[in-house]
C-alpha cells in the first residue's frame, strides 16, 4: 500500500530533499535521484551501496516462506508483542514507525489499536496482508527516507544485533532525527554480558542441537537467520552509553531471558514441525506413483552437498501453509498455541528483573542530534 499520506512524509534518503511526484515515480530535485512505487511499497533504498550488508536479502532465507501469510502472535512472538504495546501503548493518532519491519505482521498486528504506521526494510519479503493493508518502503537504516519529526514512536524487534557497532550508531541518529521531540523508540534485542540464568537456555540449544542429529528436528533455517548476528553491545551500561550519544535515553527496561519460552519453541515446536513434513513428504510419495515407479527416492536428486533438498522445502512450505491455515481457523490448535504463549510469558515474571543479555527497553528521544 503507498498512500498520500505516505508520500508526504518521505524524502531523498541520499539528500533528504522533497520528492517530486508522478504516477508511481519519485524525482529528487536536488540530486535528481530517481525511485520508484513497486508491488504495493515504496523502493527508497539509497543509491549509495553500503559495505555492510545483511543476509536478510538473501533469498535462501525466505525459502521456507514463512513471510508470505501473517499468523496470530503466539509464542515468543506474542510474548515481544505484548510487550510492545505494554511499553509504547501505539493508539489513535500516534505516527509510528517499523525499524526493519521483516514480513510486516507486527504491522498488521497493531492495526486495530488505531496508530498510522509504515513498515520499513532492506528486504522486500513483506507479506501479503502487510501489503495489501498498511504503507511499506524499501530502505536502509543508516538512511532512513524520511523528514525530521514525522513520527512520534518507532520500534525495531530483532534489529540491533544484526549491525555493527558505526551501523547502529548511524541507525539511531536517523531515529532520533525522524522522531519528534520526546519520541519513543521501543527495542528487542540482546546484549553480549549475559546473566548465570542463560545456562539453561544453553542447555536446551545442546539438547537441540542434539535432536537435529538425530533428525528428529531441523534448526537449519534458525541457524541461517543468526548468521549475521554482531551483537556490537557488550553490556547494558554500553547500551545507555551508545543510545545517549544519538540522543535518548533508556526510559524503562525489562530483560528477558527466554527458558520456558526456548523449551517450547526450540523442542518442542521444532519436534511438530518436523513430524509435519515427513508427514507431507510421505503423503507427496504416496501420490505420485509415477515418481515412485523410477525408483527416485525424495531429496535423491537436486540438491548438492550443503544445499537444501528441494523437495524436503516445498514439503516443509506445503505442510507449514497448512498448520498455519488451520491455526488461523482457531479451534483446539488455536487455543493451545494460545495457551502456550501464556505460559512463555513465565519468563518475564520468574526473570524479568535478572540482568541478562536479552532485554526489552523503551528509549526515549531528549535531544535533537
Amino acid at each position: 500500500m503507498v498512500s498520500v499520506r505516505l508520500l508526504s512524509i518521505v524524502c531523498c534518503p541520499g539528500c533528504r530533499a522533497a520528492f517530486h511526484s508522478s504516477d508511481d515515480a519519485l524525482e529528487c530535485p536536488s540530486c535528481g535521484g530517481h525511485y520508484r512505487a513497486r508491488d504495493g511499497f515504496l523502493d527508497l533504498r539509497p543509491r549509495e551501496r553500503f559495505s555492510e550488508q545483511t543476509k536478510y536479502l538473501d533469498e535462501t532465507l525466505h525459502a521456507d516462506a514463512r513471510h508470505e501469510t501473517v499468523s496470530p502472535p503466539l509464542l515468543s512472538a506474542g510474548v515481544r508483542h505484548h510487550m510492545l504495546v505494554r511499553f509504547l501503548q501505539p493508539a489513535p493518532g500516534d505516527r509510528v514507525l517499523d525499524l526493519g519491519c521483516g514480513s510486516g505482521r507486527v504491522l498488521v498486528w497493531n492495526q486495530p489499536l488505531g496508530p498510522y504506521q509504515v513498515g520499513l526494510d532492506v528486504s522486500p519479503f513483506f507479506a501479503a496482508e502487510a501489503r495489501a493493508s498498511v504503507d511499506l518502503a524499501l530502505g536502509d537504516l543508516r538512511r532512513l527516507p524520511f523528514a525530521d519529526c514525522s513520527f512520534n514512536k518507532a520500534y525495531a524487534l530483532d534489529v540491533f544485533e544484526h549491525l555493527s557497532r558505526d551501523a547502529l550508531g548511524q541507525m539511531l541518529d536517523e531515529a532520533s532525527r525522524i522522531l519528534e521531540p520526546a519520541g519513543q523508540l521501543f527495542v528487542y534485542s540482546h546484549v553480549r554480558k549475559n546473566a548465570r540464568i542463560a545456562l539453561g537456555l544453553r542447555a536446551i540449544n545442546r539438547l537441540a542441537r542434539g535432536l537435529e542429529r538425530a533428525g528428529l528436528v531441523d534448526l537449519s533455517q534458525e541457524r541461517l537467520r543468526k548468521s549475521d548476528h554482531v551483537n556490537p553491545l557488550a553490556d547494558i551500561p554500553d547500551l545507555e552509553q551508545v543510545v545517549g550519544q544519538a540522543g535518548f535515553r533508556v526510559a524503562h527496561i525489562r530483560y528477558y531471558t527466554p527458558l520456558v519460552a526456548g523449551f517450547i519453541e526450540n523442542i518442542l515446536l521444532r519436534l511438530g514441525e518436523r513430524w509435519l513434513t515427513r508427514r507431507a513428504q510421505r503423503k507427496a510419495a504416496a501420490q505420485a506413483p509415477a515418481i515412485a515407479a523410477t525408483g527416485r527416492t525424495p531429496g535423491a536428486a537436486g540438491a548438492g552437498p550443503g544445499q537444501a533438498d528441494p523437495d524436503a522445502q516445498e514439503a516443509s512450505r506445503a505442510s507449514r501453509a497448512a498448520f498455519k491455515a488451520r491455526v488461523a481457523r482457531g479451534g483446539p490448535i488455536y487455543f493451545l498455541l494460545h495457551v502456550l504463549t501464556w505460559i512463555s510469558r513465565l519468563d518475564l515474571v520468574l526473570w524479568g528483573r535478572v540482568r541478562s543479555g536479552p532485554f526489552f527497553a523503551l528509549l526515549v528521544k531528549e535531544r535533537a542530534r
